[in-house]
């Protein structure tokens, strides 16, 4: 089977365990999830099937829509309810302030990554130094967060509010919640998180294991996997003629229209430069299919004094 599969991700698993259950009911070792999710977490999973695992590199680009609960008050060593409390510093913040230091970290945000992460440092996971009493020095990084909207702040016990959070990949909610707590000056830490919506994958759509398990035992497990080329609907796509698919197929440049390309910065028809697309700008990516309609790669626009061309960039 190849295809994607969006997985609504129960708590208590982590992401691996999910992709381990996977391997087992479609009888596949070839496959792999596309954005962790902590095992407290739930909500959208991508999990790559065959073939289809050529995209986790490009699923891993896509920006991600999440609902969280912070606590404010209470910080832990690992930033969510699963860990030690480190402190206790009663809130004395009113809503006004609350959803103003929300709203501050909104666009660039200069994170740093959690101890408790999947992120290898010298070939090991952070969790795993963390559980193991090591702490390492590790690098700030930018992220983005588009847009946080404050749903409910709720003070019957505690107070905990609840958030909509747009954000760019690797975006720690964790952290966010805890550097929101610190700026507010008494601490906090995330006690809910539901991932909403990967790249183009909405909760809507998920299946459950359960779910899952039915449809294998019912035979129509493979209804279940999407195709590989959902993940780059926002892309222009290109069809190969019989002289063209032969070149393309070889590893050869096929020379496309100028106005393939959409109107986006450092991609647009005549203004396409060497310079723009050596780097590999994602505006500059298409889809490529042969005559009977199937995807076969992802192509690449180079530029040269005749025109404009595809190159392949990765095969499916």
């Amino acid at each position: 089977m190849d295809g994607i599969l969006n997985v609504l991700k129960p708590p208590g698993m982590t992401s691996f365990d999910v992709v381990a259950h996977l391997r087992g009911l479609f009888g596949t070792r070839k496959i792999g999830h596309a954005g962790t999710l902590d095992p407290l977490a739930v909500g959208v999973l991508p999990v790559c099937i065959g073939k289809s695992t050529r995209a986790i590199e490009f699923l891993m680009d896509k920006d991600k829509y999440y609902r969280a609960e912070l606590t404010l008050g209470i910080s832990t060593d690992t930033q969510d309810s699963s860990g030690e409390v480190l402190s206790v510093i009663p809130p004395e913040c009113s809503d006004e302030e609350i959803i103003v230091s929300i709203n501050s970290f909104t666009g660039i945000y200069n994170q740093l990554p959690p101890m408790y992460s999947a992120l290898k440092v010298d070939g090991k996971r952070l969790y795993e130094l963390a559980r193991s009493g090591v702490e390492v020095e590790r690098q700030r990084r930018n992220v983005e967060v588009y847009s946080a909207e404050v749903l409910r702040i709720d003070r019957l016990a505690g107070v905990k509010v609840l958030i909509d959070v747009h954000c760019s990949k690797g975006t720690y909610i964790r952290t966010l919640c805890a550097d929101i707590g610190e700026r507010l000056g008494c601490g906090a830490h995330m006690s809910f998180l539901l991932r909403k919506r990967a790249g183009p994958f909405e909760l809507s759509d998920a299946h459950t294991l359960e779910e899952l398990a039915e449809k294998r035992r019912d035979g129509t497990l493979q209804s279940t996997l999407l195709s590989v080329d959902k993940v780059f609907g926002n892309m222009p796509c290109y069809t190969l003629d019989e002289n063209s698919g032969w070149k393309f197929g070889n590893g050869m440049n096929v020379q496309v229209p100028d106005a393939l390309f959409p109107t986006s910065p450092g991609c647009v028809g005549e203004q396409l430069t060497q310079s723009t697309t050596s780097a590999g700008n994602g505006n500059c990516l298409a889809r490529v299919y042969d005559l009977d309609g199937r995807f076969v790669a992802i192509g690449e626009a180079k530029v040269n004094d005749t025109g404009t061309f595809l190159k392949v960039k990765k095969f499916f």
